[in-house]
């Protein structure tokens, strides 16, 4: 659950545990309850057989529940409506490195789930690029995992906070898989440190169009978030 202290948009500031969100977390630390997994691009009725099987598995279960679905925006919803029934605060995205690359899907689905769930309840994002977390957390994201640090270490790719880098072309660092590791969850560190300060300041926006222009998912996914969902964007914008 998060005790909320500042937003900025919908964007927030507050507390997790009394970690500081937004957060980065280790993926291995963490607790999730059984799920059914299943890819993002399925049969409407393997998806939803999928949210069924995680349901049943979270009324027994505690720690960080996933909400399933694939790309079907009713099943998401229903998804998280019946996690937040049981009374879970806690929520993971499943398929989250499968949005990324899906614009449309990607605010569909965290606006709506962030307008249907608690909104004390904590939404996580298991995997992203450091570009699309100001964009992320803008939409209500709170938690993050540090997977893609790990990942991109194994592919030779250094994270930054516009971009990553093949190590094997760019050879901007010599760098061995633990020392790469540790330099991309350092990245994710500094964005999320970023983005908080940010939010004290009421300039996340700035930040989020910034970040955006490193993208064509990213600034797709924000053109299509301006011009849906104005509303709730203002809900939490304050006029001057």
């Amino acid at each position: 659950m998060i005790l909320t202290t500042m937003h900025d948009g919908p964007a927030r500031l507050g507390k997790y545990n009394e970690i500081i969100t937004p957060a980065v977390l280790n993926n291995e630390e963490l607790k999730i309850i059984k799920d059914e997994p299943m890819p993002y691009d399925v049969p409407k009725e393997l998806a939803k057989w999928s949210i069924e099987r995680t349901i049943e598995n979270a009324k027994k279960g505690e720690g960080i529940a996933v909400i399933h679905g694939g790309k079907y925006l009713d099943l998401r919803i229903k998804c998280s409506e019946e996690l937040d029934k049981l009374g879970h605060t806690t929520l993971m995205i499943a398929n989250s490195e499968k949005l990324l690359k899906n614009p449309r899907d990607l605010v569909d689905i965290i606006v709506n789930i962030r307008e249907t769930i608690n909104p004390n309840s904590a939404l996580y994002f298991p995997f992203t690029d450091a570009a699309f977390m100001p964009l992320l957390v803008y939409m209500g994201i709170d938690l993050f995992g540090n997977a893609a640090a790990d990942f991109n270490a194994y592919l030779s790719n250094m994270l930054t906070s516009t971009s990553k880098y093949d190590l094997k072309s760019y050879k901007i660092y010599e760098l061995d898989f633990n020392e790469l590791k540790n330099y991309n969850n350092s990245t994710l560190d500094f964005a999320v440190r970023e983005i908080r300060e940010n939010i004290k300041n009421g300039t996340l926006r700035n930040l989020v169009e910034q970040r955006c222009c490193t993208s064509p998912e990213a600034m797709s996914a924000l053109r299509i978030l301006d011009k849906k969902y104005p509303d709730f964007l203002e809900k939490y914008t304050l006029l001057y």
